[in-house]
């Protein structure tokens, strides 16, 4: 480039000379001024680019000598690596590992103290069949309430309105919240383990609890908002157990639900819940809200789970779970420089809300000593208190003395429930077909959903074959019999009682729900089925 624009100035010379000549006409001198002028010009433009290009060319050698300068001196430090003892380079090396590598926080940076015990991570309570790969987890921390548990009537709930189908796809988690587990845990634990063992065995149910060593030293909490020392305890310790339940159950299902132990379900609440998350157009949302209060009915996404703990182990000290997850999603979509309307727009979409609730809170008295909560969910709807079915012709007869109008008659019927007095010993509700029929098998649910307590308890369900008398008592010698003729085919487990009938006992005259022991509140009836090969309809 250089030798080019040194010629090309010579030639420029020349030419100029040349047109000075008296032998060229003005015109053409004129022409050939302008051409040259404009040939000056690129001659300025390539020398320029000429300086760019150099200058660019020595910054390249620069960086080359750089990097053979660096690699000379990796090559000085690995020698010298080298030639240092085996102790010695493992001194530097313990050295440089805890002071300069760089580190994600941990749930240890959170909670410093699990440091102190391998074991704090692990359950200290664990019952099940670790059941995994279902389409929805369902976690129902439980804590003591001081004047009424409603745990067993909400799993009972729960489960009753799940379909064969269902239970195979679903797992029911629930945390024994209890920072004294060998008193309070274990006590809570055993209950579960003899009102439902056949869902434990079969991995519906599981049963965890933290280790002692899981929670920190509550005492030293810093009040806020106003709350005295002990419901900032209970509101921290309630976020800490949220974590716990949210970590054990992240890799057993597709979707986590949050519960709460004092609930009452919708029939056909887990298909309805699986088909909206499926529907969702879109798969940015991060809450699906089966009931507007509080923590209740709220669905995650299992992926969402580790950033939510996550955001829950910085601030568990500072905010109740719910303000919490509304913070999470104001850092994900709001813009500061935007208003609170767009925000809540923008929330919006990652917070969606079904109608009606599957889910309403019946709980009166709050884990926390001394809260009254009369909480009721609105768009939860009035439900049904009782459930018809279509049963055989039948009279049914009981000692039990009927609360007004609530008579056994409608109960059977399926137009009302059947409420009664608090039973005895010996009292009984009797069903006598007007034909002997061949029943296959059975259903009664005792209370409701506004009276979940008024259970049969410790009654068993009994039939009388119809051949029982002619043919003689030996013939099903497997079952108990009772002095009058009935065969004792079942038992009441938390106000349910269902089975199949033994096709050998042929057709039926009659059965019998008989209570064994003294019951300490009144009795509700409200749902009788009875499957029978002929579906008849139902009437009395």
């Amino acid at each position: 480039l250089v030798s080019v624009s040194v010629y090309l100035k010579s030639v420029f010379l020349l030419v100029t000379q040349v047109l000075t000549s008296d032998w060229l006409t003005a015109d053409v001198v004129d022409i050939y001024q302008r051409e040259f002028l404009a040939l000056r010009e690129r001659l300025h433009s390539a020398e320029q680019e000429n300086l760019r290009r150099s200058k660019e060319l020595n910054l390249v050698l620069e960086e080359i000598k750089r990097a053979i300068a660096e690699k000379q001196a990796l090559r000085d430090i690995n020698r010298t690596w080298s030639s240092l003892s085996e102790e010695t380079r493992l001194k530097l090396w313990n050295v440089t590992s805890s002071k300069n590598v760089l580190q994600l926080p941990s749930i240890f940076h959170h909670l410093p103290h699990l440091l102190n015990r391998e074991d704090s991570l692990q359950p200290a309570v664990h019952l099940g069949q670790g059941r995994t790969g279902v389409s929805i987890v369902m976690g129902v921390p439980s804590v003591k309430r001081e004047v009424h548990s409603y745990l067993t009537d909400t799993l009972s709930s729960l489960m009753s309105e799940l379909s064969a189908a269902e239970k195979d796809d679903c797992v029911i988690v629930v945390l024994i919240a209890e920072v004294s587990v060998f008193v309070c845990g274990l006590h809570v634990t055993a209950a579960l383990l003899f009102n439902f063992p056949a869902e434990i065995q079969s991995g519906l149910l599981e049963v965890i609890s933290p280790s002692v060593h899981f929670y920190p030293d509550f005492s030293r909490l810093r009040e806020s908002f106003g709350d005295p020392k002990e419901r900032v305890r209970w509101r921290t310790k309630q976020n800490l157990d949220y974590c716990f339940l949210m970590m054990y159950a992240q890799s057993k299902g597709t979707y986590y639900v949050q519960l709460e132990d004092d609930i009452v379900a919708r029939p056909n609440y887990f298909t309805t819940m699986k088909n909206f998350a499926l529907q969702q157009p879109s798969e940015d949302w991060m809450i699906l809200e089966f009931s507007q209060l509080g923590f209740i009915g709220k669905m995650f996404k299992s992926l969402d789970l580790s950033l939510i703990v996550e955001f829950m182990l910085m601030f568990y000290k500072d905010k109740p779970i719910d303000w919490l997850l509304d913070h999470i999603m104001w850092v994900k979509v709001c813009n500061p420089e935007k208003d609170a309307k767009h925000c809540d727009r923008q929330k919006a979409n990652l917070r969606i809300r079904f109608k009606p609730s599957l889910f309403q809170h019946v709980g009166t008295h709050s884990s926390l000593a001394g809260k009254i909560q009369k909480l009721k969910d609105k768009d939860f709807g009035k439900q049904t208190l009782h459930k018809g079915h279509a049963n055989p012709l039948a009279e049914v007869t009981t000692s039990l003395k009927t609360y007004q109008h609530f008579t056994l008659e409608k109960a059977y019927l399926g137009e009302d429930f059947f409420w009664a007095f608090t039973p005895v010993a010996g009292d009984f509700i009797r069903i006598r077909f007007f034909t002997p029929v061949r029943i296959e098998r059975f259903f009664f649910r005792s209370g409701n959903i506004e009276h979940p307590g008024d259970k049969l308890f410790n009654t068993s369900v009994e039939v009388l074959p119809f051949d029982a008398l002619t043919e003689g008592r030996d013939k099903t010698p497997k079952y108990q019999r009772t002095e009058d003729g009935f065969i004792r085919i079942g038992m009441f487990q938390n106000g349910i009682a269902e089975g199949e009938v033994d096709p050998t006992f042929g057709p039926l005259e009659a059965m019998r729900l008989s209570v064994m022991t003294d019951s300490p509140v009144w009795v509700i009836l409200s749902e009788v089925r009875q499957g029978t090969l002929e579906s008849p309809r139902s009437v009395f």
